[in-house]
């Protein structure tokens, strides 16, 4: 991307943000300090870190089985699609993606109700899809990585190709998924014989600046349309949905 389209695309996305507050942020006091609370990010607010496993949500690429067992002829095995949906019988298309097992069992259970005398649903996930992570900023080769296995956040920088030299390794910001779907953020060190073994999950984000965690409202700005589904936050208390 040239040094003119991606300064216009921040111009032009950082204005429905500008309209709720703004975005400042100011730099993180200190790095090392462990999870990184709001206080270094008046502005956008993420919610308090946890180790805590959120209740699965559905992703494309997900096989999921539909069971109805009042009605078994319309029992399916299916992939969630890459927009997030399925094809299910007499409803048609479903939104799937960023749902619970128990959110998309009361979807498609309403969706029967005007079809089936009783509307019984079951889902079950067969096998979950690639787990991706998001590595972005000062490393060689910024992207959407699969984890072959389990990694930490400094072996996802490695398969992004390493840190380049203008990196601030010891303020690397993860943003996970955490309950409820609010983001969470967590400032790493991830500098050579210091690095935080910090185990990586799905959807994860990885942000590496060039100088302060400040280049983080820009990063936002830059992947509002590449993050993973369901991607929020909230900017002066008013929800915000990527």
């Amino acid at each position: 991307m040239s040094f003119s389209r991606r300064h216009l695309m921040l111009g032009l996305v950082a204005l429905p943000l500008a309209a709720c507050g703004g975005v400042s942020v100011p730099r993180m006091a200190s790095p090392l300090a462990g999870p990184a609370t709001t206080a270094g990010f008046p502005d956008i607010p993420f919610a308090d870190w946890t180790d805590a496993e959120p209740e699965y949500v559905l992703y494309p690429n997900d096989e999921i089985e539909v069971a109805t067992p009042t009605a078994p002829e319309l029992t399916r095995t299916l992939k969630v699609g890459p927009d997030g949906r399925i094809s299910l019988p007499l409803l048609g298309q479903v939104m799937a993606a960023d749902r619970t097992l128990a959110e998309l069992e009361q979807d498609v259970s309403d969706g029967y109700a005007t079809q089936l005398v009783r509307p019984v649903v079951e889902i079950t996930l067969k096998q979950a899809g690639p787990i991706r992570v998001w590595v972005d900023g000062e490393v060689r080769t910024p992207g959407v990585y699969e984890m072959t296995g389990d990694i930490d956040a400094y072996q996802a920088v490695i398969q992004a190709g390493g840190f380049l030299p203008t990196a601030r390794t010891q303020e690397v910001a993860l943003i996970r998924r955490g309950p409820g779907g609010r983001r969470m953020l967590r400032v790493l060190d991830l500098r050579p014989r210091r690095g935080m073994a910090v185990a990586m999950r799905r959807g994860d984000v990885i942000f590496v600046p060039r100088s302060t965690l400040g280049e983080l409202a820009n990063f936002f700005t830059q992947i509002r349309n590449a993050l993973p589904i369901g991607f929020n936050y909230t900017i002066n208390g008013q929800y915000q949905q990527f």
